[in-house]
């Protein structure tokens, strides 16, 4: 597997990232190790996880699996939803950012984290309150980079000026939903993150399985039953394209769900994309994304198969002049 630099940290980490938000949930510790066992023997070196994940299941799942290796391994974690019911038991304020890194740490089983995500924007608690707790915890040595998931361009880009004015660790990686259905962050996020060489690791390649065909045409499925995903890819539009891309790929003799995250690497703003899976069988597809040919032609194909997305200025007539 190739390896891409992760912004402008330096270190270089595999290509697909792996998501472990199945550890300890929809896939039992046994399982856990058989998939965890498979991205090493792929030559993944890069893990994602977050605080959250089933209860903190996930994280200590994966410190147990990284142990006696650490050093070899990239991992990441996040925090910002509620890990008790304590009100302030959550959030980015630098309370709960410093005490979820210890919490983390502990079931994680490490000394650092390689890569701190705040998960999600707040907006009850001041910017640079936020950024600040993330400036103690890479100064006490317990966070080596710090990184943003679910940020609008705006308020990543507002985060970097911010430390760059005081001099503070600046965000080095973000996290954003990406995939041939949602095609949002090619307007403004993927080009800023290009524009400050910060790296990306865009969630759902895979558009929750969607992309893969295996929902079309039931009337069942966590597509349906999730409201989570259901808000999220439960549009017609959706499913349209999804069988669009379905029908293509077999046309091409392509696998879907691994020329969907291959078409998501492909980017140039993209570090690595995060795959998952529930079982060892489901991630051999997810794998096998390194292998596929993504040409530029190719990728241009199957862009043209979904909805782009209007240019921010929403001036659609400066696009379409820009195609010709």
């Amino acid at each position: 597997m190739k390896t891409k630099l992760l912004g402008r940290t330096g270190i270089s980490v595999s290509e697909l990232c792996f998501g472990t938000m199945s550890f300890g949930g929809d896939a039992d510790e046994t399982t856990s190790a058989a998939m965890y066992a498979a991205c090493r023997e792929a030559g993944i070196n890069f893990f994602d996880c977050a605080d959250v994940y089933n209860g903190g299941k996930s994280e200590e799942i994966l410190g147990r699996l990284a142990k006696g290796h650490r050093d070899d391994l990239v991992l990441t974690t996040k925090c910002f939803g509620p890990t008790s019911a304590d009100v302030n038991a959550r959030g980015n304020t630098r309370r709960h950012v410093v005490r979820a890194v210890e919490a983390s740490l502990k079931r994680l089983q490490t000394d650092r984290i390689d890569v701190l995500f705040l998960h999600q924007f707040d907006g009850q608690t001041p910017i640079e309150e936020s950024l600040r707790a993330l400036e103690d915890v890479v100064g006490a040595g317990k966070v080596i980079y710090p990184a943003v998931s679910n940020w609008s361009a705006w308020q990543t880009q507002r985060a970097l000026d911010i430390q760059e004015r005081h001099t503070w660790a600046r965000l080095q990686v973000i996290q954003p939903m990406y995939n041939l259905v949602k095609r949002q962050a090619e307007v403004e996020i993927l080009p800023m993150a290009q524009a400050n060489g910060v790296g990306v690791m865009p969630y759902s390649p895979a558009a929750a399985g969607l992309l893969s065909g295996k929902y079309l045409g039931q009337g069942s499925g966590r597509l349906t039953t999730n409201k989570m995903y259901e808000a999220r890819y439960g549009e017609p539009w959706a499913f349209e394209v999804a069988e669009t891309y379905v029908a293509f790929c077999k046309q091409k003799g392509l696998h879907p769900v691994s020329t969907a995250i291959a078409w998501v690497g492909a980017h140039p703003a993209v570090t690595a994309p995060i795959i998952g899976a529930r079982n060892v069988g489901q991630l051999s597809a997810s794998l096998a994304a390194a292998t596929v040919d993504m040409t530029p032609d190719l990728r241009a194909e199957i862009a043209a198969l979904s909805r782009t997305p209007p240019p921010a200025t929403d001036r659609l007539e400066e696009q379409k002049a820009s195609r010709t």
